[in-house]
């Protein structure tokens, strides 16, 4: 097989439906648009989250809540994936990225108490969550904020 003899399934592609082209073809002069009003007209329609004039639901329901701008989200890492580690090594957000554990550091790694470790490593993150702690240094391991 080769990348030009590549194909669609058959019956997975559907050919558009050409309108405007004469009576006998079912869709010509109006091209399916029905008679007049706004959805007849070039550039027709209403805009998203409109009901007619009625008051929409983003406008009936209180606003709640607050976002901050300066939120910081991490990238979380629980206990039981760095147990799959070797004795004595030392984890380290890039070699968390390297391994493919973690996609996107975003604004640093927090490491999480759920599950066990049994094995004695060293990790550096920018926060750790008190059980992580606690269970790493269990272990015989140790931890270190960057």
């Amino acid at each position: 097989m080769k990348l030009n003899e590549l194909k669609p399934a058959p019956g997975s592609r559907k050919e558009s439906r050409r309108v405007g082209r004469g009576t006998g073809s079912g869709s010509g002069k109006t091209s399916g648009r029905g008679h007049k009003g706004q959805n007849a007209r070039s550039g027709g329609g209403v805009r998203p989250g409109f009901e007619g004039g009625q008051n929409p639901i983003y406008r009936r329901l209180p606003k709640r809540g607050f976002t901050s701008p300066n939120r910081k989200e991490y990238a979380i890492v629980n206990l039981d994936t760095l147990s799959r580690f070797a004795e004595g090594t030392e984890v380290t957000p890039e070699l968390l990225v390297e391994q493919g554990i973690v996609k996107d550091l975003k604004s640093g790694l927090k490491i999480l108490g759920n599950g066990e470790l049994n094995v004695k490593i060293s990790v550096k993150a920018h926060k750790f969550s008190e059980t992580a702690a606690e269970k790493i240094r269990a272990a015989g391991g140790a931890t270190e904020v960057i």
